[in-house]
């Protein structure tokens, strides 16, 4: 029970990582708000979590700064504090360059970069008077370059980024920022992500590793132990779970 009498929000609670990331921390003792846009998944998260148990679903959507906002300080109003953040609402598109249009690009960039830093703004000084962390969802692709994943990687390199120079600005108080970097993992995300017509799968070679794809849960257990107290000296890292895809 790392999570007894804490309070955490975790975006993209719908489904994939960040459900399994809200099961986790609500079967650890949290008093967890989950949110998403797509309402029929929170459903299905509350009834795997069931009923009775410290989820709270909420709809919402992480473009926009004032829902961010407005999740954070409906948290912190009906529980009295914040403790964790999780960044896990992301979204994934294969395109070509040349395919990519700004309807595409928006979303990416929007979802994955604007959706972290407007809930980090957000729960900071909360954050700040708990004594509480923030763990942001980055990828492989944050960290390498892949074909026909150019938004998608952008994205998650901003997210790298962003962790570590939020957790540059929180040096000096008690907040910690860290990030996760999957590999590939067994979502809705990765099912229907899909590449371009005609790809040159050789080039996607390195990025499909050796030893298969994680499970969501595989994850959740990485962002868990980063929330809690037991990683009270990780700050500003990035953890690769990616059975070694980066690691040469």
């Amino acid at each position: 029970m790392r999570f007894s009498g804490k309070v955490a929000v975790v975006t993209g609670a719908g489904s994939g990582i960040g459900r399994a990331t809200a099961m986790r921390l609500a079967g650890e003792g949290a008093m967890v708000i989950g949110s998403d846009i797509d309402a029929g998944g929170l459903e299905s998260t509350v009834e795997m979590i069931g009923e009775g148990a410290g989820f709270h679903p909420v709809i919402s959507d992480v473009r926009s700064r004032d829902a961010c906002h407005e999740l954070v300080a409906s948290a912190v109003a009906d529980h009295g504090r914040l403790d964790v953040l999780c960044n896990i609402a992301g979204v994934a598109r294969g395109h070509r360059v040349g395919d990519v249009d700004q309807e595409v690009w928006d979303l990416i960039l929007r979802v994955n970069v604007e959706g972290v830093f407007w809930m980090s703004q957000a729960a900071l000084p909360h954050l700040e008077s708990s004594g509480g962390c923030i763990v942001n969802m980055a990828s492989n692709a944050g960290l390498m370059g892949q074909a026909y994943t150019v938004p998608y990687c952008a994205s998650k390199g901003a997210v790298v980024l962003m962790t570590k120079a939020m957790a540059m600005e929180a040096m000096r108080t008690g907040v910690r920022v860290n990030a996760v970097a999957p590999g590939g993992v067994e979502t809705n995300l990765a099912a229907s992500f899909g590449f371009p017509d005609r790809a040159d799968m050789e080039l996607m070679g390195r990025c499909m590793g050796f030893r298969g794809m994680a499970q969501a849960d595989d994850i959740a257990s990485a962002v868990a132990y980063l929330a809690s107290d037991e990683a009270h000296r990780i700050h500003g890292a990035v953890l690769s779970i990616d059975a070694g895809l980066t690691a040469g």
